[in-house]
């Protein structure tokens, strides 16, 4: 399933902006799940590592769907 939404145009377009972040961490002070629950995982950052994760082919556990599904935006 990776392989097959790596070459998709959304796939391509959501590896570019994973790849983008210098992981300063200056967007977790506007982030509200992070704010509330103060985990790495659960903010910005922490996501863009949990997704590269999966775009490299690891296996996604239900806490990891977790994280990414509180996001808000």
């Amino acid at each position: 399933m990776v392989q097959q939404f790596a070459n998709t145009p959304e796939g391509q377009e959501a590896e570019s902006i994973l790849r983008a972040c210098v992981h300063c961490g200056f967007c977790t002070a506007t982030c509200p799940t992070y704010q509330e629950l103060n985990d790495e995982r659960d903010g910005p950052r922490g996501r863009i590592y949990l997704m590269k994760m999966f775009l490299e082919g690891e296996e996604i556990t239900e806490k990891t769907r977790d994280h990414l599904d509180r996001c808000l935006t």
